[in-house]
């Protein structure tokens, strides 16, 4: 299990706190630092079920100075998001957890880290 943080992260540093309360064996990694590259956040988009303007945190200043919200939700345009998260990794929704099964879910919530924690 992979966990992507932004340790300045609340909602991250909650989820982490009960991945160590259950004993989850898991890796960290501090996405801003280690950024992901396309073809990471494809894998990751593909394990999660959902494209990537479903990860964007568009209310964030280089979203809004990117004009993300006005961006075609499309096929034709899934690389451009997929190429702005990894050129601005603070887009990405945090935290992301990879589980052992293949699948993997944003932890936003305990009820989310605990489905990660049960695959």
């Amino acid at each position: 299990m992979e966990i992507w943080i932004n340790p300045a992260c609340s909602k991250c540093r909650s989820a982490l706190t009960l991945l160590d309360a259950e004993g989850a064996d898991y890796t960290v990694r501090r996405y801003l630092e280690d950024v992901p590259k396309p073809e990471e956040i494809r894998a990751v988009l593909e394990r999660l079920g959902l494209e990537p303007w479903d990860i964007t945190r568009t209310q964030e200043a280089v979203a809004k100075e990117l004009g993300v919200k006005d961006w075609p939700r499309d096929e034709a345009n899934r690389e451009r998001w997929i190429e702005a998260l990894s050129e601005h990794p603070k887009l990405i929704q945090r935290p992301i957890i990879t589980a052992e099964d293949g699948t993997a879910v944003v932890g936003r919530t305990e009820e989310a880290v605990r489905d990660a924690l049960s695959r």
